[in-house]
């Protein structure tokens, strides 16, 4: 028997996770400062934290240490329980060396305990759509071999592609250079980013303008042979008339389609800023076989 984990990069919703009996890793992250843990919204304002992104507050994002990982994993295992861990792009963090750095040394204090890692080679949603269905096929009573084959098959299916308002946050993580940031906020250029093979951001369009950027998203859906069986999930960095007429947009497309609405949360949204928008979806194909 194992208890599955997710982190909080995953982004799903706190009501919609605690439906799937899964243990939730929260990730760190500073607003002048001060450390916080991101709850997936179950006590953090995301709101309240893009207005203070607004105001000129520095927010910063961290890494988890060795010990950390710790006091997650080790009560599970001394309880006689195995660890089934799904998370978001390794490719993405290096709080991945101080999680390896914890299993080995709970291996070796419980040697006839399992520690399984799955990576979704995703984050936001796009981790959170996988680890959800995967958490499902757990709780259903899929073995942990089972799960893990889930999760490298159906990451290969999902997609994500999402746009910022405000260039300079892209700067400040070292995502965009200062020339560029500079020239597309004079001529209105907005960048689609999406999540390489290797889960790392990759910027794949630049278009020109907010409503052009929202009608590429919405156009990567027939692009990318949209899998109407799964939910259509639109994350938004606290801009609500733009989550609307993207809504509208797939409505009139998709009007059957399952829409999940929820806002970015704070360790995400400090490297993109208020105002993104991004869609992730299912596709019928697999990367290899489709946009």
């Amino acid at each position: 028997m194992s208890k599955l984990f997710c982190d909080s990069n995953s982004e799903i919703w706190f009501t919609r996770f605690d439906e799937l009996g899964a243990s939730c890793i929260g990730m760190p992250y500073t607003v002048n400062g001060n450390e916080r843990f991101y709850d997936l919204g179950r006590n953090t304002d995301n709101r309240a934290f893009f207005d203070e992104m607004r105001g000129g507050a520095s927010v910063k994002t961290q890494a988890l240490n060795e010990n950390d990982y710790i006091e997650y994993f080790e009560p599970v295992l001394a309880s006689g329980e195995d660890i089934l861990y799904v998370h978001f792009s390794r490719a993405m963090s290096g709080t991945f060396a101080s999680m390896d750095k914890a299993i080995a040394t709970l291996k070796e204090k419980y040697p006839e305990r399992k520690i399984t890692t799955v990576d979704t080679k995703n984050i936001s949603m796009g981790a959170g759509m996988i680890s959800y269905f995967a958490a499902r096929k757990h709780q259903e009573g899929a073995s942990d071999e089972e799960v893990v084959a889930f999760v490298e098959s159906f990451r290969e299916k999902v997609r994500v592609y999402f746009t910022v308002d405000d260039l300079t946050y892209l700067k400040r993580g070292g995502r965009l250079s200062s020339f560029k940031a500079v020239m597309g906020t004079i001529f209105s250029i907005k960048p689609i980013i999406s999540v390489s093979d290797e889960g790392k951001l990759e910027n794949i369009l630049n278009v020109k303008g907010r409503k052009k950027a929202m009608h590429t998203l919405v156009d990567y859906l027939e692009s990318g042979k949209v899998d109407v069986r799964y939910p259509i999930s639109i994350m938004n960095a606290d801009t609500d008339e733009d989550v609307a007429v993207t809504v509208d947009m797939i409505r009139e497309k998709y009007p059957t389609a399952e829409i999940w609405q929820q806002l970015v949360g704070p360790v995400v949204g400090a490297h993109c800023g208020p105002g993104t928008i991004g869609m992730i979806f299912v596709s019928s194909l697999d990367k290899k076989d489709g946009q």
